[in-house]
């Protein structure tokens, strides 16, 4: 969709933070693995087996020698075939939902609703039921993005679904619902057990039961749950992660050779197995605060430009595109200032901070209006399509924008550190690659401007 609705420099951008944030989380994932094992055993994982390496900078000196080898496995699992993958898979989800299940109803049974207000250490944090108010919760929001990661993996797999125009949407929006409603109790019952500045950011659940009485054993056996949860959880996301770079190399953006499919086993080994070393490789070294900020910023970037090309592809046509383009570059500049507007205006004068958020607001909100006042759809969709248009994509991209300036200083520098080494791949190889491609037939160029795999093409 990036493709044909910003061109294809847009569409290898999306590809590559889309690369980027599976990758990230994933070695994340693999380094949380490590501490939520140690405690189903009863061993202090981060600091017995993970390795400190002197001379390293702070963040990168800690190796974890247990993600790697789980990285692996799994990545030797999804090369081995896809259907005994995702019977592995299925029967890992349903122990894992037993346990979230049970962890919810213990956090509730021995929880203790004062938690949610009084901190532990109230000389060093503040109290209240938002301690660090609507910042911190906005903050906190740009943060759990990452735990809406991997549901657009479902529609990597529509080459192997049966059905795939009535499964995907139906698995990829039912799965939001069921996990949304979860991880919301998951939170209350974690709020209740432990005030908020005494959660292990390593292993947060198995931590809450850690020295309560008659409830050690529940340490223990959540721990053993969320282990088989993180298997769950890397299987689907590796999956997933091996596909888009399978198409990305079908594209011509990508060498050929990470699109190739094994004839035995119909995977993408090739790219399953080249993602597998490349995130085990960071989540070798790298600590879970620097990979979640990336995750994160990733993410939300990626949503931003899914968001505008939804309304692009509804929309742009029939002399409609410059004003489609104009419209979405107006209510991005108008989320920005509404941004901006909340970090650096000062509190006084009183009623200057709200009047400039209620000015910028009512400016994105009038231009959403005018847009679909003025301009027709151009396209509808055939079976399934996105809801109340423009409002809900004009929203995302809202929401994203404001999330993305709730991020540190130190994420940003990162991202544009690999968004340069993306750009840089980009204009050495690929926009050459795809071009070669294009100019020898084993690209076509459809209706709308975008580059398609001729089907006769074999890599």
């Amino acid at each position: 969709m990036a493709a044909v609705a910003a061109g294809e420099l847009a569409a290898f951008l999306t590809g590559a933070n889309l690369i980027m944030e599976y990758v990230f989380s994933n070695a994340a994932v693999a380094r949380s693995f490590t501490a939520y094992l140690g405690t189903a055993v009863g061993v202090d994982a981060p600091r017995e087996w993970r390795i400190a390496v002197r001379g390293l900078p702070e963040g990168f000196n800690q190796v974890d020698l247990v993600a790697v080898a789980v990285i692996l496995l799994v990545s030797v699992c999804i090369c081995y075939s896809t259907k005994e993958s995702s019977a592995v898979n299925l029967a890992l989800t349903a122990v894992h939902v037993a346990f979230i299940l049970f962890v919810i109803g213990m956090g509730f049974r021995h929880g203790d609703a004062r938690n949610l207000t009084r901190p532990a250490d109230p000389a060093r944090s503040p109290g209240g039921f938002f301690p660090h108010g609507a910042a911190g919760v906005f903050n906190g929001a740009a943060m759990v993005y990452l735990s809406y990661i991997g549901y657009d993996a479902v529609s990597t797999m529509a080459e192997e679904v049966q059905r795939p125009a009535r499964d995907i949407p139906a698995g990829v929006s039912g799965s939001v619902v069921v996990v949304t409603v979860l991880y919301c109790l998951m939170a209350a019952s974690m709020s209740m057990l432990l005030p908020y500045d005494a959660i292990d950011p390593e292993a947060p659940f198995s931590g809450a039961f850690k020295g309560r009485e008659r409830c050690a054993w529940v340490s223990n056996v959540v721990g053993a749950g969320a282990s088989l949860g993180i298997l769950t959880s890397l299987m689907v996301a590796m999956l997933g992660q091996a596909r888009y770079l399978c198409v990305i190399g079908r594209s011509g953006v990508m060498p050929a050779w990470l699109a190739r499919v094994n004839p035995r086993t119909a995977t993408p080994v090739n790219a399953s197995a080249f993602l597998g070393l490349f995130t085990a490789a960071l989540a070798l070294f790298t600590e879970l605060d620097i990979l979640l900020n990336l995750v994160c910023i990733g993410t939300l970037f990626v949503f931003y430009m899914v968001a505008n090309a939804v309304v692009y592809r509804r929309y742009a046509g029939a002399g409609a595109t410059w004003p489609t383009l104009a419209f979405l570059l107006v209510f991005s500049l108008a989320a920005l200032a509404f941004t901006l507007a909340w970090k650096l205006a000062p509190p006084e004068p009183r009623g200057l901070r709200a009047g400039l958020l209620a000015a910028c607001a009512a400016l994105a909100a009038a231009a959403v209006a005018a847009f679909q006042a003025l301009v027709p759809q151009a396209r509808s969709p055939q079976l399934w399509g996105v809801p109340g248009m423009p409002w809900v994509p004009a929203a995302s991209v809202f929401l994203n924008v404001f999330l993305l300036g709730s991020l540190d200083r130190p994420s940003y520098v990162r991202f544009a550190i690999f968004s340069a080494a993306a750009l840089l791949v980009y204009v050495l190889y690929s926009v050459h690659a795809s071009y070669d491609a294009e100019e020898s037939g084993r690209l076509d160029v459809d209706a709308a401007g975008g580059k398609v795999q001729d089907e006769a093409c074999t890599v």
